[in-house]
């Protein structure tokens, strides 16, 4: 799959215990928003050809759990999995997400918010951490060059819905 945009995701720091993520994608809200919450979608951009995704598991309800598991190429498995807590269909998404690398994490509160101008969506996403410590750990784990690929895979993915 070949990403459709050289656009990249800005990451900003708006407190000392949270990261803002915010792309913008060349295709309406309901199609990314659909991307982003439909299991057998997500296996087409999560790994962002950084391995193959084996798990994609969502219970799109209020307290309903999400899994997304991958093996790299390089054969490590990488899991992170949550709760959704609030959803609001193509506009707003709030969920807990746990990285299975570090047990006993607290992990953070994700708020992803869809917005749409002109059959253009901005994803917004707020990364809520306990403390500095883990929202710096998050930052420091080469997080931002995966997460340009996968947003860049997610927007393949919504264009291909068309």
């Amino acid at each position: 799959m070949q990403a459709a945009t050289s656009r990249k995701a800005t990451v900003t720091l708006p407190s000392n215990t949270e990261i803002l993520i915010t792309r913008e994608f060349a295709a309406p809200r309901h199609l990314v928003y659909r991307a982003w919450t439909t299991p057998e979608l997500v296996k087409r951009w999560w790994s962002a050809d950084m391995g193959e995704v084996t798990v994609a598991e969502i219970d799109l309800r209020v307290g309903g759990k999400w899994r997304y598991v991958m093996v790299t190429h390089g054969g490590q498995e990488v899991g992170f999995h949550g709760e959704c807590r609030e959803i609001v269909p193509n506009e707003r998404l709030v969920s807990t997400e746990i990285y299975e690398g570090m047990p006993g994490s607290e992990g953070s509160l994700n708020t992803a918010t869809f917005s749409e101008v002109s059959g253009r969506t901005t994803l917004s996403i707020l990364v809520q951490h306990d403390t500095q410590a883990n929202r710096d750990a998050h930052l420091n784990s080469g997080m931002e060059a995966g997460m340009q690929k996968t947003l860049n895979y997610l927007e393949d993915v919504a264009l291909s819905l068309r």
